[in-house]
């Protein structure tokens, strides 16, 4: 089964969209070199990244940042450059592009670590 997100231009350029699914809530953030789709779950302690609704990047948009504890992340790598989680990645998300619409695979979801 796959589930429909959303349209890649209802993405601002340079900017992030998250999403709350039944599998989990994960994220996409848009950039000039394509788009990048992870699991909203930071590697220190598998926490939410974002401090309000779709909220992920850092304030001059370069990053994507942890706001709990700081950490900031490569959009196109997921990879943590500085903070608590230094060396960590994201846990990445596979997609494909139907007619524009940004589509995952159910089961294409990986669980998080941090799951009880």
């Amino acid at each position: 089964m796959s589930i429909s997100l959303c349209n890649v231009d209802d993405i601002p350029a340079a900017g992030a969209r998250g999403f709350d699914l039944a599998q989990g809530s994960i994220f996409v953030v848009k950039r000039k070199s394509g788009l990048f789709v992870y699991l909203n779950s930071c590697p220190h302690l598998g926490l939410p990244l974002e401090w309000k609704q779709d909220a992920f990047l850092d304030s001059e948009g370069l990053y994507i940042k942890c706001t709990n504890h700081g950490a900031f992340f490569v959009p196109e790598t997921g990879e943590c450059i500085q903070g608590p989680c230094m060396g960590d990645a994201l846990i990445s998300v596979p997609y494909t592009l139907e007619d524009g619409v940004i589509v995952i695979a159910e089961s294409a979801i990986p669980e998080s670590p941090w799951r009880g």
